[in-house]
């Protein structure tokens, strides 16, 4: 399981512990343990919201696990986190000066909000 998977209601932090998918045709809200993978139109809950999931009027719940174990590391968090900490430590190339500009040496004619200026260096 992904660690970095958080609940999808707004405003939850919780790590993520089951997915639900709702079936349309069936009039039904599926719910099961964490997806190995975030797909579209699936939405993954916390333990709490998991619990107290309701569906609407006329839908059935159908609830495929009943308890949420919290989620816990796996090696591909491990690696994942050992990447990112290599590629910080790396050191970065100088960022190049940016390019400089002719300067500008005055006010050639104005139209509204637009203004027409002379550079020094010609094109």
């Amino acid at each position: 399981m992904n660690l970095s998977r958080k609940c999808t209601k707004t405003g939850c932090r919780q790590p993520a512990v089951a997915t639900l998918t709702y079936a349309y045709s069936d009039r039904a809200a599926v719910l099961g343990p964490l997806a190995t993978y975030a797909e579209p139109h699936t939405y993954d809950l916390c333990a709490d919201h998991a619990t107290r999931l309701t569906a609407p009027r006329g839908w059935d719940v159908l609830r495929l696990a009943t308890e949420y174990p919290d989620p816990e590391p796996s090696s591909d968090d491990l690696l994942a986190l050992a990447d990112a900490v290599r590629e910080a430590g790396r050191p970065r190339p100088a960022a190049e000066p940016p390019p400089s500009h002719p300067e500008v040496t005055g006010e050639v004619a104005r139209r509204g909000h637009l203004r027409v200026l002379r550079g020094s260096a010609e094109a």
